[in-house]
């Protein structure tokens, strides 16, 4: 198999585990509450919104010309109740600041982004609902998507 991204996770007992990401580590902890590190399903939400952030941009500042000055997005998620307890709906809120920008263009940003261009989303998309919104403060409005 051809190799194009390697991680390492070292159990360091119980529910912990420490990945190591070229040189960097992030620690994990099961399950997810408050006082122990980020769960994987949590890491798996910060993955989904740091593509969509960083994608969202690129599209927003390079393809369509329209920067904004600040763009945040939240992922919330539901879980199955069963085991395997995996994902089964997510949310993507997208907070957007910045000079006016038609809200079309910012549709045809968010449409880009996640039907084209997002890796993780595109992974996620089979077997998860996901739906998403967005908010822009100088426009006042909030677009809702439609639900894959």
């Amino acid at each position: 198999m051809r190799t194009d991204l390697s991680v390492r996770a070292i159990h360091k007992g119980d529910m912990r585990v420490d990945v190591q990401v070229r040189e960097h580590v992030l620690h994990v902890d099961y399950p997810a509450v408050p006082g122990k590190n980020p769960s994987p399903l949590e890491l798996l939400l910060a993955s989904l919104t740091a593509c969509a952030a960083s994608t969202l941009n690129v599209v927003l500042s390079r393809k369509l010309g329209a920067p904004v000055r600040s763009l945040q997005v939240e992922a919330r998620a539901e879980r199955r109740q069963e085991h395997p307890t995996g994902l089964t709906a997510i949310e993507l809120v997208y907070h957007l600041d910045g000079e006016e920008v038609e809200p079309e263009v910012i549709e045809r940003a968010i449409h880009m982004a996640e039907d084209q261009l997002g890796p993780v989303l595109d992974m996620l998309r089979p077997g998860t609902k996901i739906a998403s919104t967005w908010d822009m403060d100088c426009l006042h409005v909030a677009a809702v998507r439609k639900t894959r």
